[in-house]
């Protein structure tokens, strides 16, 4: 009976304090229930999309000796398998073409056997271009090699038996050859072949006939696969997945005993996805969790402004007969009601936040996110039960009634200790940064073929003490300002309070117990939002990048390797709608040594601009620096890193390159000029190349024809511009556009919505700025009422009552915000540092989204003005009852 009158009696004169403290907790529930369920959801995204891109999950290799009839059952009779078809693959010793009064001969290849139904059911193997889906297919950049398209006759040779001719009934693209044509049993992790440069597809039946003959007399010339596709009812983890599927490969090598192995496509492809889900927990515990304690702390504080209140509620309730047990009773009963209140509006809140930023309520819900909710919820009850009823459990056994009512003369605390423990985490912080700054740095090592990844945990340690250093040093600083700064204060205050300057600043003296917790509070809140959404634009920005270092440009068209020079294609390219420019790239390959690397020729003068260069691109000097040592001087050349390490290269040393020469077809010495060092390149691989003058390549090799072309489509949609260049080029020109390109480098990591979250986190910073801003201001007038309304009735004005308000929103903004800005600068480099694994390249410059920085900012002034200008309106309006409450 008395709980229900203690809480009808806190509804009825508490009401402000109690919903603001559900408020503070239905925060932290939201936040976390909102990044916990994208946590959950986005590891089931990364799962369903991994396996949606793996056409053959399994090519299960049969071995010499033994019988593919017999391997196919034992596949097929493997549960989890829902398509199991055979296939045929051989070794030709070259194919030949006839067509436009011209011979053309390849190199060995390989023909493929597949029978009826292949394509439909391995969807995404096979990509028509011209001609028939089915029948003789002849693989793109053979047709351009043997210049055939459908109709024409191909020779194909076999080992140890006649050619045979077959006529060619269409040309496709193999979008996966590189897992098609794997070795099978290779160790996972070892450097992969490439795939075939001459590929000819035939049917089955078709393939038997042809190359039983050389089965028999040459083995090792001819391999049997059957192709499997899996039940894609796996865990929706990454790593549970691939556990799955790799544990159900080996029991099936286990069954065949010996008479066939696995090339387990879909736990390569799985394995990868893993660490990008690791990295998504990171990011959930440097991003997320922060937020939640930010809401927690508000939670406290905004509790907190009601202590001394409730002391005196404690005194009364004792005075009356209630005993030690009585008073904690209540004070759970309050920390109940405010977190199960709290709890269902943040369930609420975080259901609304999923259907505007991720389209649905449950973002996809399922168990995890059930649990995520509960979890939230229990941190909502635990935030309760620390900022309410703990602090009200220990005054209940610590004070007595007289105690209880005495609520000033309270010593302060030394301000040393917490400013030395700042001191020694931002040591902690610095040293952390210069650790994860090194080249070579992994915060989550994901080893292939290793079911467990390990994360760094340490890592966490630097950002951790940054936040708690920011925290102390701020409340150390503030407080040494409002305790002995008296004289700062009042010259601070004086264009705001005028004549009463001085009064004001001992009043801001005399309530530091409320301002400087709000100063560090403000000083949090900024920093959370700065640096959550510098780290979040620098990540949208180096996505972008990646996407365009691999693709080149907005359209890439590249012909195939060993083709004749086209002419017109620049002109073509450039004639084409939406084309805004065209760059052509010379790209051949040279000896360095003993080492073939990739030899890029540019235009110096235009490839900056039209190729996007970034200045991380290159190491001791800047993209426009480099270019302009390669305009300078005809024979410079730029170089990896490790060329420079391997033949201790120095600047403007020679260089002697052996190239093919179009006209002998004999590989020619060419010296170059070292002039720089190049790290990353558009199109180019990833290991070591080389970028030169494109008009110095032409005339040392007689070929000045450019291999691939980089168009630039800026304000057109870059597919439509492609798929227009592939109608007007043909079938021989390889032509990517960007916006594919995204898609299929992009880490499983960026497949996921992960602007939604991002829209979550800010929009999170955005209310924790108007709460820690406007809500503590109106919190700590509400509680000193009394005192302006004693003021008002000894005869201060509106408007000398309204300078005490904004002398205190000023100091708390004003302190809080450059706090904040210095704290979320290091935050951001730190974040950026430590999350490096998730930047490829990394950035050359943080990416600072000024727009939502200012929204920020001005929504914190709006709401410290609104509480401002409402509060000094009313102040002497409820002075007669305000002054019955003294």
């Amino acid at each position: 009976m008395l709980g229900v009158l203690w809480m009808r009696g806190l509804l009825a004169r508490r009401r402000g304090r109690l919903l603001a403290t559900a408020t503070g907790i239905a925060m932290a529930v939201a936040l976390l229930a909102s990044i916990g369920a994208f946590l959950s959801s986005s590891s089931a995204t990364m799962t369903r999309r991994t396996a949606a891109n793996v056409p053959v999950d399994w090519q299960v290799e049969t071995q010499p000796g033994a019988d593919p009839a017999a391997v196919l059952a034992a596949v097929r009779a493997t549960p989890t398998v829902t398509v199991a078809l055979p296939v045929g693959m051989a070794t030709t010793t070259g194919l030949t073409a006839e067509t436009g009064g011209t011979t053309q001969t390849t190199g060995a290849g390989v023909a493929v056997g597949l029978p009826d139904g292949y394509a439909a059911r391995f969807g995404g193997e096979i990509r028509p271009l011209v001609g028939a889906a089915t029948g003789v297919l002849v693989a793109q950049q053979t047709a351009a090699n043997l210049h055939v398209r459908p109709g024409d006759t191909v020779s194909v040779g076999r080992a140890g038996s006649p050619a045979a001719t077959l006529t060619v009934d269409g040309v496709v693209d193999l979008p996966h050859a590189d897992s098609l044509f794997q070795k099978v049993g290779a160790a996972r992790g070892s450097q992969p072949s490439a795939p075939p440069d001459n590929v000819l597809l035939v049917p089955l039946a078709t393939w038997h006939q042809l190359f039983d003959p050389v089965a028999a007399a040459r083995p090792e010339q001819v391999r049997q696969q059957v192709h499997v596709h899996l039940d894609r009812a796996l865990p929706a983890a990454p790593g549970d997945a691939f556990d799955r599927v790799t544990g159900l490969a080996r029991n099936l090598e286990s069954r065949l005993t010996g008479a066939g192995l696995v090339g387990d496509n879909l736990g390569a492809a799985l394995d990868a996805a893993r660490g990008d889900a690791a990295y998504a927990t990171v990011l959930f515990l440097f991003l997320g969790l922060p937020g939640a304690v930010l809401a927690g702390l508000l939670t406290a504080v905004v509790a907190g402004t009601g202590a001394d209140r409730r002391r005196r509620d404690q005194a009364l309730l004792r005075a009356r007969g209630a005993g030690t047990r009585t008073l904690v009773a209540l004070a759970l009963l309050e920390a109940l009601a405010a977190g199960a209140v709290g709890g269902a509006a943040g369930l609420l809140l975080a259901a609304l936040t999923g259907r505007l930023a991720f389209g649905g309520a449950g973002f996809g819900g399922d168990a995890a996110t059930a649990l995520w909710d509960a979890l939230a919820v229990g941190a909502g009850l635990l935030i309760a039960a620390l900022v309410v009823a703990v602090p009200a459990m220990r005054d209940a056994r610590r004070l007595s009634v007289a105690g209880a009512r005495r609520v000033e003369g309270r010593r302060d605390r030394p301000i040393w200790p917490p400013a030395a423990a700042g001191v020694v985490l931002l040591g902690i912080a610095v040293a952390t940064y210069l650790v994860t700054s090194r080249q070579g740095y992994t915060l989550v090592l994901a080893p292939e073929g290793v079911p467990s990844i390990s994360v760094d945990h340490l890592a966490l340690a630097g950002p951790a003490s940054l936040w708690l250093a920011t925290a102390l040093i701020t409340w150390s600083l503030a407080e040494l300002l409002l305790r002995r700064g008296r004289g700062l204060l009042t010259r601070a205050v004086r264009p705001l309070a005028g004549p009463l300057a001085s009064s004001v600043s001992a009043s801001l003296s005399r309530q530091r117990r409320l301002l400087a917790p709000g100063l560090v509070l403000v000083g949090l809140t900024a920093a959370f939002a700065a640096s959550t959404s510098v780290f979040n634009a620098t990540y949208a920005q180096q996505a972008e990048v990646d996407a365009r270092l691999t693709n080149g440009a907005d359209v890439t068209v590249t012909e195939p390797p060993g083709a004749p020079a086209a002419n017109g294609t620049e002109a073509r390219l450039a004639a084409l709608a939406g084309v805004r420019a065209v760059e052509p790239l010379v790209h051949r390959f040279a000896y360095v040594g003993a080492d073939l690397q990739d030899i890029f020729g540019v235009r110096p003068g235009t490839i900056t601009a039209a190729a996007s260069l970034q200045d991380a691109y290159f190491m001791g000097a800047t993209a426009a620096q480099l270019m302009g040592r390669l305009a300078a001087q005809q024979d410079a050349i730029l170089v990896s890193a490790e060329t420079v390490k391997d033949f201790q290269l120095q600047p403007g040393d020679h260089l002697t390159l052996r190239l093919q020469d179009r006209r002998s077809q004999a590989l020619v010495p060419v010296t170059f000029r070292y002039a720089g060092i190049a790290s990353e390149f558009p199109t180019a691989p990833r290991d070591s190349f080389l970028v030169a003058n494109a008009s110095y390549i032409g005339a040392m090799t007689g070929d000045p024809s450019a291999s691939t072309y980089l168009v630039d489509t800026t304000g057109t949609p870059p597919a439509g511009v492609a798929a227009a260049a592939r109608g007007v080029l043909g079938v021989g020109p390889v032509v990517t556009d960007i916006t594919t390109t995204r898609r299929v480098v992009g880490s499983s990591l960026t497949a996921v919505d992960l602007d939604g979250l991002t829209r979550v986190e800010l929009a999170f910073a955005l209310i924790f700025g108007a709460a820690s801003t406007g809500l503590l201001l109106a919190l700590g007038v509400i509680e000193r009422r009394r005192t302006f309304a004693l003021a008002a009735a000894l005869g201060a004005r509106p408007r000398q009552l309204a300078a005490f308000l904004w002398a205190e929103a000023g100091i708390v903004v004003a302190g809080g915000l450059a706090a904040g800005a210095l704290a979320g600068w290091a935050l951001s480099r730190m974040l950026v540092a430590v999350l490096s694994g998730v930047f490829d390249p990394p950035p050359a410059a943080l990416r600072v989204p000024g727009l939502y920085l200012g929204s920020a900012t001005a929504v914190a002034v709006l709401a410290v003005a609104a509480v401002v200008l409402v509060f000094s309106r009313r102040l002497t309006r409820l002075t007669g009852a305000m002054l019955r409450e003294l």
